[in-house]
């Protein structure tokens, strides 16, 4: 039978951030062994996202996870370099700007005052303030904003991906391309897994980065995990519209938008009834014919005139208890670590979680960050964490 000290289940953003931390821990000398059953990455969630990141949450555990990853970001060079070569991310500060009508002001007065206290580099600006500073931008239904100065913007995701990836394999991590087809369990123990090359592997700690394959690798242990997938579709247009120094704007509908090569990208999260656990990736253009098309040129006059180019359908691991991260060790098994329900926050607390996840092998705790909020512990009690700021 293989062996190795840890298995973590999953190699996208998450999975990788997670070797890549705790092969780089002076304090942990084991061996380290990804499981993924696609090396391309081309259908996980951190390859269809739309890469941004942001500050602007209203749970203190959400903001600084996001503070650590843009830190992390800036200087990805003096993490990931391998042989001199620095990843290419293309980290562009263009910030996140949250709009409010009367009915959400409150919240957004709220949420500001959090962030101000954890150091956010945030400001609330007046519908006239917001006219000057984006003059193509309809303000008239609008009683605030809420601008990201710094720290806030989009990258090339799939490159943070690979940054991660490479760089753990250089520090000895070993990556296998496979299916984990169960998990094997004795009372609070998890002892090996078992692969779909008909392998069995020993293991000292089993971590779940599997996405939205999470819930049913938890199954195979026994533990019920609240994550399901939930489909999210993302439209490239294109607008002869000037729309200078826009930030990725964020409309009170739910609706947002933000440049992205020559044209915008935009997407907007389907009702409650009509978005059920979903696994295949075909695009809801309907969501951009009668829902985004109206709230686009309702909000930028310009947009009247746009041309859709093309668009992608993927996928949110969606914590349905509360739409926040589900980390660390479930109560009944105590070897088994969670990074699981980010909820479209996966690809900008990577660093975070990682960083996390490793001091939990470590240490048996934080260290850095307190994360423990974030824990099974609300999961099991049904006593929510609740996000407001979903996107």
């Amino acid at each position: 039978m293989k062996q190795s000290d840890v298995i973590i289940m999953g190699g996208a953003a998450v999975g990788s951030a997670a070797a890549y931390f705790l092969a780089s821990q002076k304090d942990f000398n084991g061996s380290i062994l990804v499981v993924d059953k696609d090396f391309t990455y081309e259908k996980c969630a951190t390859a269809l996202s739309a890469a941004s990141i942001r500050h602007q949450f209203s749970t203190p555990g959400n903001i600084q996870m996001s503070q650590f990853g843009t830190e992390f970001i800036r200087h990805i060079g003096e993490h990931l370099s391998v042989n001199g070569e620095a990843p290419e991310v293309g980290f562009h500060e263009g910030g996140y700007l949250f709009l409010a009508t009367e009915a959400g002001r409150a919240i957004l007065q709220s949420n500001h005052l959090v962030q101000r206290s954890l150091k956010a580099d945030v400001v609330l600006l007046t519908p006239e303030q917001l006219q000057q500073r984006f003059a193509w931008l309809a303000t008239e239904d609008l009683s605030a904003g809420s601008l990201g100065l710094s720290g806030e913007g989009w990258l090339d995701a799939y490159g943070l991906l690979q940054g991660f990836r490479r760089k753990a394999i250089s520090l000895g991590v070993q990556y296998q391309q496979a299916q984990v087809t169960g998990i094997n369990r004795q009372g609070h123990h998890i002892h090996s897994v078992n692969l779909s090359d008909g392998s069995t592997v020993a293991c000292s700690v089993v971590i779940n980065a599997a996405g939205t394959g999470a819930y049913a690798l938890a199954q195979s242990a026994g533990i019920d995990l609240p994550v399901e997938s939930r489909k999210r579709c993302v439209f490239h247009f294109t607008s002869p519209a000037t729309v200078d120094h826009c930030p990725l704007v964020v409309d009170p509908s739910g609706a947002y938008f933000r440049p992205e090569g020559k044209g915008f990208i935009c997407g907007i999260s389907p009702p409650p009834e009509q978005d059920p656990e979903c696994f295949d990736f075909e695009v809801q253009h309907t969501l951009f014919d009668e829902v985004l098309w109206p709230i686009l040129a309702s909000r930028v006059p310009g947009f009247e005139a746009v041309r859709l180019q093309h668009s992608w359908a993927g996928h949110y691991d969606m914590n349905t208890l509360d739409h926040n991260l589900i980390l660390g060790a479930h109560s009944e098994v105590d070897n088994f670590l969670f990074a699981n329900g980010f909820s479209g926050h996966g690809m900008q607390q990577a660093p975070a979680v990682g960083r996390a996840l490793s001091e939990l092998v470590t240490y048996g705790e934080f260290r850095t960050l307190d994360l423990l909020p974030f824990g099974w512990q609300r999961i099991l009690a049904k006593q929510p964490l609740l996000e407001i700021n979903v996107v």
